[in-house]
């Protein structure tokens, strides 16, 4: 079984955590949500109120972050561009996210997940989607923007917006088969 993780906080953009979330159990991957935060139930909430599991709490994750690059196939940064404000500016998740990227493994990001990749100096040379207000942040970081559904460069699959979600998840889900 393909094992893939969504990096998240709360107040997240909820379509861009629900839709990969559900549609990587659909096509039998294991999916480990890792958040700041969860309910008494074990949910992480989106900014509009949707939830789904979350999985590990960045306090644990901390502590374990290089076993994942080792054991899991697939990483999903979402978008929320409050969600991203916060994610980006705790030092171990931009560390995380450098560490994957330099092992190769596919990175799937869309709309302001693109700021955790321009945080971890991953878009150098790359053509990234990511929202417009962000396109940029993405040049100045070395990037070629696109406004493309999908963008496939190298191990990045990016997005601008979660009207390309259905494209998105299909070109990162082909990535690890």
């Amino acid at each position: 079984m393909k094992k893939s993780l969504i990096l998240t906080w709360t107040g997240f953009q909820d379509q861009e955590v629900v839709f990969p979330y559900y549609r990587l159990l659909g096509a039998g991957f294991s999916c480990e949500v890792i958040g700041d935060q969860r309910d008494s139930a074990g949910r992480i909430y989106g900014i509009l109120g949707s939830h789904v599991p979350c999985h590990v709490l960045f306090a644990d994750f901390r502590e374990s972050a290089s076993r994942y690059v080792d054991t899991y196939d697939l990483l999903v940064i979402p978008g929320g561009v409050k969600a991203l404000e916060k994610l980006r500016i705790e030092p171990f998740a931009v560390d995380f996210v450098r560490q994957w990227h330099e092992s190769g493994k596919p990175i799937a990001s869309t709309c302001h997940g693109a700021q955790l990749l321009i945080s971890a100096g991953a878009v150098a040379g790359k053509k990234v989607g990511g929202y417009y207000s962000i396109e940029d942040d993405i040049k100045n970081a070395g990037g070629e923007y696109s406004k493309d559904p999908v963008s496939v460069d190298g191990n990045l699959i990016t997005s601008p917006h979660y009207d390309f979600m259905g494209e998105w998840m299909e070109k990162a889900i082909e990535s690890v088969r």
